[in-house]
Order: C-alpha cells, then sequence, then structure tokens
C-alpha cells in the first residue's frame, strides 16, 4: 500500500499556486534550470513532438509573440520528448522554411522527467508524447495559470499573451479581468465585504457602478 501511494504521489499534477516544480535539463541553447528565470514570468509549454506539422506552425506562433512577452518580462520556454539534435535540426527547418528564427530553448526531455513532474503526459491520449501544455509560472516561481490542448489542436497565441498580460494587471493593480478582457479595458474591483461597503461603493469616484457586487475602473 505505502509503494502505491508514494507511486501516485510522485506524479501527481501540480496545481495553480503551487510553486513550480524545480528542474535542470538540456535545452536547444544549453543546460537550463528554473531557478535561471527567477525575478522573471515565464511561458513553459510543451509540444507532442518535432517535426510535426501543428506545432511546427505553433512554434512560429510562439516566435511571433516572444518580443511582446519579453517586453513583458515574460520568457517563454518550449519542451518535448524528443534530443537536442532533433530540436536543433527541426529548429533550422523551421528558420528554412518559415523564415523564422526560433529565439527561445526548448528542453529535451528524453527521460521524460519534467514532463512527469508538471503533469504533461496524458496517458489517455498518448504514452510517448507530451499533450499541448501551457504554464505560467511568476516571478516567484508560483504556478499562476495552466491550460491543456488536445493533440489535435494548435493554441491561441493571442490569448497566451493576453493571459500573461491580465495575470501582471491583477497583480500590479488588485483587480480582476472581465471576459475578454484585453489590455485597456476596464477591470472588475473586488466586491464589497460588508453591507457597509456595498451601501458605499456607488459613491466611490473612479468607479463604472453597475450593482453592489459588480464595478469596474480603469486601471
Amino acid at each position: 500500500m505505502e509503494q502505491t501511494e508514494t507511486k501516485q504521489e510522485s506524479v501527481m499534477m501540480p496545481r495553480i499556486g503551487d510553486d513550480a516544480p524545480s528542474f535542470e535539463a538540456a535545452t536547444s541553447q544549453g543546460n537550463i534550470k528554473l531557478k535561471d528565470y527567477k525575478g522573471k514570468w515565464l511561458v513553459l509549454f510543451s509540444h507532442p513532438s518535432d517535426f510535426t506539422p501543428v506545432c511546427t506552425t505553433e512554434f512560429v506562433g510562439f516566435q511571433e509573440i516572444y518580443p511582446d512577452l519579453k517586453e513583458l518580462n515574460t520568457e517563454l520556454l518550449g519542451l518535448s520528448v524528443d534530443s537536442v539534435p532533433s530540436h536543433i535540426a527541426w529548429i533550422r527547418s523551421i528558420e528554412e522554411n518559415f523564415n523564422t528564427n526560433i529565439e527561445f530553448p526548448v528542453i529535451a526531455d528524453l527521460d521524460k522527467q519534467v514532463a512527469m513532474k508538471y503533469g504533461m503526459i496524458m496517458p489517455g491520449e498518448s504514452q510517448v508524447e507530451t499533450s499541448r501544455a501551457v504554464f505560467v509560472i511568476d516571478d516567484k516561481q508560483k504556478i499562476r495559470s495552466i491550460i491543456y490542448y488536445p493533440l489535435t489542436t494548435g493554441r491561441n497565441m493571442q490569448e497566451i499573451l493576453r493571459l500573461v498580460k491580465a495575470l501582471q494587471t491583477t497583480d500590479k493593480h488588485g483587480v480582476s479581468t472581465p471576459a475578454n478582457w484585453t489590455e485597456g479595458d476596464k477591470a472588475v474591483v473586488s466586491p464589497p465585504k460588508s453591507q457597509e461597503e456595498a451601501a458605499a461603493r456607488a459613491e466611490e469616484e473612479g468607479i463604472e457602478y453597475i450593482d453592489w457586487y459588480i464595478s469596474k475602473k480603469d486601471v
């Protein structure tokens, strides 16, 4: 029984709010540790396999948003269970065929150590490939968001960029972001915590008052 429980705990998937699991791994740009990114935000994403069509379009898409992410103090780090030589060859193919220079590193997770720590393997979908997972890790190395896509569906890069902006806006201004929020839109103010605060909310300056439990403001 103890052996079974230990095995289950070793593959427990991280959750939002957890410390990001530490790692050290070989990449297309040399060895990298998670702690190398401390003080920066990080978008860690996995892809099923090199030299596949959907993944290739995603890498082009990730590179397109990389300059915008860097302006947000955010780095990109890819991962699959392919080797470093495979990553290098694929990146060179992308550069040649799509005129796109891949500037971010890609982890070669041949032993699946990082993938298992982050719950990137979905046995019901594939035993040998990593899923299309996205982990947004903040500058304190806390997991702030987790998104999974099936193998057949490419990711929306603008949504990932929007997500990072929304999380950073929340941290900076102490607000939440409503559905379809984009940079420049009003944010949601936290609901009142007492009847007195609810009564006063309608009179607050700079607030777009809708009802006592929902109000917005510029940030």
